[in-house]
């Protein structure tokens, strides 16, 4: 408690700084949610339709605005997601080198030539 007074003339400037900046984001995101607004413009357009203020045809057509914007958004959604998970997968290459080639041909042999050596020997239980 004495701490906390003792440093309140350093520490008050700073967090009421934060505490601006935490309200300033907070705004932005609701204001840049692009997807969440367009919800809430449809329904001001249903409450607007319902109320009698605009007609059956401007509701159709300003409905059919709305939900092609939100199917735009969701559809590029969408291909940032498939994008970010194909980044995220290795590529394995389709080919090998010649040398790597040649490794696996002379392990192939060495361990044939153990078995061979190791023919003569019989197991007992």
């Amino acid at each position: 408690m004495l701490g906390k007074i003792l440093l309140l003339p350093v520490m008050g400037p700073i967090n009421g700084l934060m505490w601006i900046g935490e309200q300033i984001q907070e705004r932005t995101n609701t204001e840049f949610d692009a997807q969440e607004n367009l919800h809430k413009q449809l329904l001001s357009l249903q409450l607007k339709f319902d109320m009698g203020e605009i007609s059956e045809e401007e509701f159709d057509i300003q409905e059919e605005e709305i939900l092609l914007k939100i199917q735009a958004l969701e559809e590029e959604e969408r291909l940032n997601a498939e994008s970010e998970e194909d980044d995220d997968l290795e590529v394995q290459p389709l080919f090998i080198l010649a040398s790597e080639e040649n490794q696996v041909y002379q392990e192939q042999s060495r361990f044939s030539e153990e078995y061979e050596d190791n023919e003569d020997l019989v197991l007992s239980p």
